[in-house]
């Protein structure tokens, strides 16, 4: 026996989307930038060294005096020698007022008197130790530095944008479809 049928066969509908993205660009252009260093201002004040040398002694050594200092020279040597005689005289006169305490002294003052004093000999021109002085004030340098910022100048420039929308499309990729069918239904 054959009973009826009722057959249904359905097909659903189907949604198609395509989309497309969106495109977004983003640049940014180097800044401008420009820098200028002013040289700087130096100034230097020099006051030069003093040197000085004193030979003044080296030479009165050597016997090459100026004559001012030559003629105090030989005044105080004639004032040494006339004090020097009269000391001399002084104490020669004495022992010849003291004749009777014994002894010759009118021989011994001849001999005093009659001889000179041997001269030495030697070098007479070499001047003594350290006899030139000398005297050194070192130089004074001043230096003065006046420096000058850099001048610096920046234009930043903006960043560049650059956007595309994406878009999305729906569709129907496939209907939807219901199919029925009877089987059997009359026998």
């Amino acid at each position: 026996m054959k009973l009826p049928q009722i057959r249904m066969q359905s097909q659903m509908a189907q949604i198609q989307i395509q989309k497309t993205e969106g495109q977004q660009q983003i640049s940014q252009p180097h800044a401008e930038l420009t820098i200028r260093q002013p040289n700087a201002q130096v100034s230097i004040r020099t006051n030069p060294g003093k040197l000085h040398i004193d030979q003044t002694q080296a030479w009165e050594d050597m016997n090459l005096m100026h004559i001012t200092k030559r003629n105090k020279k030989f005044a105080q040597e004639g004032v040494n020698s006339l004090m020097q005689g009269i000391a001399r005289r002084a104490r020669q006169g004495n022992e010849l007022m003291r004749i009777e305490n014994g002894g010759n002294p009118l021989v011994s003052q001849a001999a005093q008197n009659s001889s000179t004093p041997m001269k030495s000999l030697g070098i007479q021109f070499i001047p003594s130790h350290f006899s030139v002085k000398t005297s050194y004030q070192p130089a004074e340098v001043q230096i003065d530095v006046q420096t000058n910022k850099p001048v610096i100048e920046a234009n930043a420039r903006k960043p560049e944008f650059n956007y595309q929308r994406g878009t999305v499309e729906t569709s129907l990729k496939q209907h939807q479809e219901l199919e029925i069918s009877f089987t059997n239904l009359l026998v």
